[in-house]
């Protein structure tokens, strides 16, 4: 590598910059990888968090709902509820509703260990937090919660 390619602050970015999708990436890389120095050491991913959060709060839903809900195709949800499965955190169970689809419940393991993982995701979030000002946060997530309806228009 030649010393000129060694450091990206030297680079030109161009446009890169300017652009909110690129902005985006690189603070959800941000957040993702400290995420991961987080939770790494409990088996779990920014997406597996997703899962137990919207299945703790949504016991019975059936896995396609919790796939639509998190914009994922149903094999990356069999997957999650695989791994979530043999960590003994998630059950699955026949649905009542739909006899081919199974519903998603937190195990008693699971329940427990959910409060722990939210209050170190909680953690992680708040020494994140720290470059805001006050009020910002809000402001941000309503910035992007616009951003995403609005991208669901077009």
């Amino acid at each position: 590598m030649a010393a000129s390619d060694s450091h990206a602050d030297s680079l030109d970015f161009g446009i890169l910059h300017e652009l909110i999708g690129y902005r985006l990436r690189r603070a959800q890389l941000v957040f993702f990888n400290s995420f991961a120095d987080a939770c790494n050491d409990l088996g779990i991913s920014p997406g597996l968090f997703g899962v137990l959060v919207l299945v703790k709060q949504n016991p019975g839903r059936t896995q396609t709902a919790i796939a639509q809900a998190m914009g994922n195709d149903r094999s990356a949800m069999v997957s999650a509820v695989d791994r979530l499965e043999k960590k003994d955190l998630v059950e699955r169970r026949p649905s009542q509703n739909d006899r081919r689809s199974y519903a998603l419940y937190l195990t008693a393991n699971g329940e427990a260990f959910y409060d722990r993982l939210v209050e170190r995701v909680l953690q992680h979030e708040h020494a994140l937090e720290g470059v805001l000002r006050p009020g910002e946060k809000d402001l941000l997530i309503d910035i992007l919660s616009r951003l995403c309806a609005g991208s669901a228009k077009g």
